[in-house]
């Protein structure tokens, strides 16, 4: 268990302490994807899903979602976030909603949890605006792109999906 921070020396869980870090230019993307059925896809597309635009609001719980990450994962710090983007496109030849999050700060902890926790929430928004009219969609390929800064240094995934 030594590998981990977030436990002590007998195995309990705890919070990293940060407070002698430097605090340094941080940034995060990671991506999400919902595979939906033809028929979903051209009401999401044409506007036609019955409890309003899906994309504009996925977006806006993206950013939520983020500002919330401390609240919802036992162990994350509070980040003041400097910004958050969010972009949801469709992707008609794969029938999903493709999302990317990018997140940035400037502090003594990375906001990778924040920018994975704003794709998950705007793929959960998708799913609940949608599942009246299918139920079977699949949330998928919740991921890591890539973040700056920070003691472990700079990542940048392969994208391979």
């Amino acid at each position: 268990m030594r590998d981990f921070t977030h436990f002590d020396a007998e195995g309990r869980a705890r919070m990293v302490d940060v407070g002698e870090k430097a605090p340094t230019r941080r940034t995060a993307a990671a991506g999400a994807r919902v595979l939906v059925s033809r028929e979903t896809f051209a009401l999401i597309r044409d506007g036609g899903v019955k409890k309003g635009d899906v994309l504009s609001t996925a977006q806006l719980a993206g950013i939520m979602g983020a500002k919330r990450t401390a609240e919802l994962i036992p162990l994350c710090h509070p980040v003041a976030v400097d910004g958050i983007g969010m972009a949801l496109t469709l992707d008609e030849a794969r029938c999903c909603v493709d999302i990317r999050a990018e997140v940035s700060c400037g502090g003594r902890t990375g906001v990778e949890m924040e920018a994975l926790t704003a794709v998950s929430t705007a793929a959960l928004t998708v799913y609940d605006m949608c599942k009246a009219v299918q139920r079977d969609m699949v949330i998928t390929d919740v991921r890591l792109l890539e973040k700056t800064g920070g003691v472990h240094g700079d990542f940048r995934r392969e994208e391979t999906v």
